[in-house]
């Protein structure tokens, strides 16, 4: 009679093999992918990845506002009459790109969070958070008022800028900030209050703010001011084409 197991146990030295190439080649692609860093790095938590990212975002701006610096100073030593002509034109559309402060008669508001102890049971907490979209409508609204240069927490809003929440912060050209938010603009203040005051979007959000507590205030001034736009210009996507192409 065969005995019981005598396959079985040709065939265990052979699966250990297997199971022990297998668990060394993991070994080796995770040694590859991380180059020698930690795959699950401490403080991997999204708000301490968001800081970090912010921090990097920092620290490369300011090298980045060096480089200009030196770009500028070198450039300022080249003469001739094409460049003279190139340096004119880039000079006048510095006010309409945001690359200039502005100044002047303007609108402030700002945008809270409810107060904590404000949620309700049985209602979503979300309610009670300012999102993205409660920004994009404010800064909309003052757009379509008649203003001509608009900030949020001391940043300039220029063509490409994008406004994203994460949780209850907000991204805003790579740096994370933390409600009341602040939304500044220069430009045609009776229009700009009433296009606020008018908006559907912004209304149902003042709306919101009655209900549920959410901060709102909107104020003007006759001396208002916008910092000039300092990030980068270039596009790192999107490509442009040519005319009627």
């Amino acid at each position: 009679m065969p005995r019981k197991g005598t396959h079985a146990q040709q065939r265990w030295p052979l699966s250990v093999m297997a199971l022990c190439a297998a668990t060394g080649l993991l070994f080796v692609t995770a040694a590859v992918s991380a180059s020698g860093d930690d795959l699950r790095p401490s403080g991997g938590d999204l708000n301490s990845l968001l800081s970090e990212r912010s921090d990097r975002t920092d620290q490369r701006r300011a090298t980045a506002d060096e480089l200009q610096r030196s770009i500028d100073g070198l450039s300022g030593s080249v003469g001739g009459a094409a460049i003279d002509r190139l340096k004119s034109e880039s000079a006048d559309l510095e006010p309409v790109t945001g690359m200039t402060p502005a100044r002047g008669p303007g609108v402030r508001v700002i945008l809270d969070d409810s107060p904590a102890g404000a949620a309700k049971p049985g209602l979503d907490p979300n309610i009670f958070i300012v999102h993205e979209q409660d920004l994009q409508a404010y800064v909309n609204a003052l757009w379509a008022g008649g203003a001509e240069a608009i900030s949020m927490q001391g940043q300039r809003l220029i063509s490409t800028t994008g406004i994203k929440c994460v949780g209850n912060t907000v991204l805003l050209n790579g740096r994370q900030y933390s409600p009341p938010y602040r939304i500044v603009a220069v430009g045609d203040v009776g229009g700009m209050l009433t296009s606020v005051n008018t908006s559907p979007a912004t209304v149902t959000f003042a709306d919101y703010a009655r209900e549920y507590q959410l901060g709102l205030q909107v104020d003007s001034g006759s001396d208002v001011s916008v910092p000039a736009y300092d990030g980068q210009v270039n596009l790192q996507f999107a490509t442009s084409t040519a005319a009627g192409s």
